[in-house]
């Protein structure tokens, strides 16, 4: 806990990853292994047996995500839906109910709609930002109210400090997928939600060469849990991978930085288009959630999603013609994405509640030159 009083920058680069006491080494080494050693029977040395339970480096890049949100425990997965899976079956049980986004990421969707629903989970997406339909929707089986902030596609802000005082006025827990703002825009444990959610393969990553999930807990106890069922299930981050994460966390800061001046400039862009209907930021003063996300987010992000004259064959015209925007899945890369939500990431929500608008385009604005990214933006809506 002496490392709590250190800035975000310093925690990134130095939590959990002390110089390697036999070599001096700076970055902490891949231990690409399985077993280890053991002193005897039932004699470990510093406590690793087998890679599934514990490896060094997969601690290294726990021990810093946890430090970054302000948590107990941190846990890195092998993917953000296997930290998702893994949360909901240590809280839940079937017969259980949940409140999620009414535009959640699809993947998280498809999760609850046809993997847990099947096992005896409930759900409902709820407009989060309305208190009352979330009070409404609460029952005496609610055991989570599920956050995205700001969401994905649609880039809906939440209260994060109203909804975790609702949530433990009913005995729930508070979730937080804090993908889309990074530890460094946005502290929700601090504002009392119960665990945090990352699809590290985004901002914390940074640089699309991994696929990665973690899960940080305030308590420490409950941090115990969900190490249980991590290791019970087995879906844990590889050394590899985990040292990969560990490498786009240090730079986490200075790079979302760069996103967000960027999306910036691109939100001016897009507002001054013809062609554009609306623009989705929430760094806009007329954004509905600008004052909140303006209380709870360092900044607004370097995500920005639109909606276009022409209806969905625009839209899908619009990434088709993009040359320096990739038209790709996934976000929160060095390099810029564009792509169509009703088509490719949120294609499992069409025909729910949750489908997203057809004029749709989102978009993952990277560090590139800006006037560059202006310019293929310019050319893609002509």
């Amino acid at each position: 806990m002496g490392r709590m009083s250190e800035g975000f920058e310093t925690l990134a680069i130095h939590a959990g990853q002390e110089a390697d006491p036999q070599t001096g080494a700076v970055v902490p080494p891949i231990y690409a292994v399985s077993t280890y050693k053991q002193d005897g029977v039932g004699g470990l040395r510093s406590g690793y047996e087998y890679s599934r339970s514990a490896n060094p480096t997969r601690t290294a890049l726990e021990e810093a995500m946890a430090a970054v949100e302000g948590g107990a425990r941190g846990l890195a997965f092998a993917s953000g839906l296997a930290a998702e899976d893994t949360l909901l079956r240590t809280v839940c049980k079937p017969g259980d109910h949940v409140i999620i986004p009414n535009d959640a990421y699809g993947g998280t969707y498809r999760l609850f709609a046809k993997v847990h629903e099947r096992w005896g989970l409930h759900y409902d997406p709820v407009a989060l930002d309305n208190m009352n339909a979330v009070g409404a929707a609460i029952t005496p089986k609610t055991k989570i109210i599920w956050v995205e902030t700001p969401t994905n596609p649609l880039l809906g802000i939440s209260d994060i400090a109203a909804l975790a005082e609702l949530a433990h006025d009913c005995g729930a827990l508070l979730v937080v997928d804090n993908t889309f703002a990074s530890p460094y825009l946005q502290q929700p444990l601090a504002l009392g939600a119960d665990i945090v959610v990352h699809s590290t393969t985004k901002y914390v990553g940074g640089h699309s060469d991994v696929v990665g999930g973690a899960l940080v807990a305030r308590d420490p106890e409950l941090g115990e849990q969900l190490a249980y069922h991590q290791n019970a299930m087995g879906a844990v981050a590889g050394p590899f991978d985990a040292w990969l994460t560990l490498r786009g966390l240090k730079t986490l800061a200075v790079r979302m930085e760069r996103h967000c001046d960027n999306a910036e400039r691109v939100v001016d862009l897009l507002l001054a288009h013809p062609k554009v209907i609306s623009v989705l930021y929430p760094g806009m003063p007329e954004h509905p959630g600008h004052e909140v996300a303006a209380k709870q987010m360092r900044r607004f992000g370097g995500m920005v999603s639109f909606r276009v004259a022409g209806g969905e064959a625009e839209a899908v015209e619009i990434c088709n013609r993009a040359k320096l925007f990739t038209l790709g899945e996934s976000l929160g890369g060095v390099e810029s994405l564009i792509e169509h939500p009703g088509r490719m990431t949120h294609a499992s929500a069409a025909g729910s509640p949750l489908e997203v608008p057809g004029d749709l385009v989102r978009l993952s604005v990277g560090i590139e030159t800006v006037d560059d990214l202006l310019a293929d933006l310019t050319q893609a809506l002509s």
